[in-house]
């Protein structure tokens, strides 16, 4: 009797079904939004984690081929994350990783994307970011993180990092702007 109602052209069964349509619609929209939401952000932290990353290096790196736009990648790695592992635990470690993850949010501008890679390491992607102004942002995070003890379970424990700092340079790719960026930290770490 639907089918039929629908193929005869009856007006108001041909409304109730593009308002269920309209429905279906609006839920498989919001459905792909969270989807696309969870495949970019880190769980632990409320980052992008490295798929979300690339995804915004790509358009940095098109920006710049573009326009010239100036950019750059900090490289940014939690220093012993596995002594804080071995001492209290995973909670505790994850609850580290998730004090640094605001102070990089903190001390970063709201267009500059902010991303765990994974483990103990993240990066921020400066945007307009020249190198003077990349390597102030380094030193003043790596501040900021050094500055204020993490409290764990009323234990105040130091957190430092190792920040590599890169610009994108042409014909630059995501692969090669992380490879440098990472041997920069390395250089930082091996420098301390």
């Amino acid at each position: 009797m639907h089918d039929v109602a629908l193929e005869r052209g009856d007006p108001a069964q041909l409304l109730e079904e593009i308002t269920r349509l309209r429905a279906d619609i609006a839920r498989l929209e919001s459905k792909v939004e969270e989807l696309d939401r969870l495949a970019h952000r880190d769980p632990l932290v409320p980052l992008a984690n490295r798929r979300g990353m690339l995804r915004e290096l790509e358009m940095m790196i098109a920006r710049h081929e573009r326009h010239g736009t100036q950019a750059a990648m900090l490289f940014v790695d939690l220093n012993d994350l596995k002594l804080l592992n071995d001492e209290f635990g995973h909670v505790g470690g994850d609850a580290a990783l998730v004090c640094v993850a605001e102070k990089l949010l903190a001390g970063t501008r709201a267009n500059d994307l902010v991303a765990r890679l994974g483990g103990d390491e993240f990066c921020v992607l400066l945007d307009h970011a020249d190198e003077k102004s990349a390597l102030e942002t380094a030193e003043r995070l790596v501040d900021s993180i050094a500055r204020q003890d993490f409290l764990f379970e009323g234990t105040a424990i130091p957190l430092s990092v190792a920040i590599g700092v890169t610009l994108i340079e042409k014909g630059d790719t995501p692969a090669t702007i992380l490879a440098r960026a990472d041997k920069a930290m390395y250089r930082v770490k091996a420098a301390a």
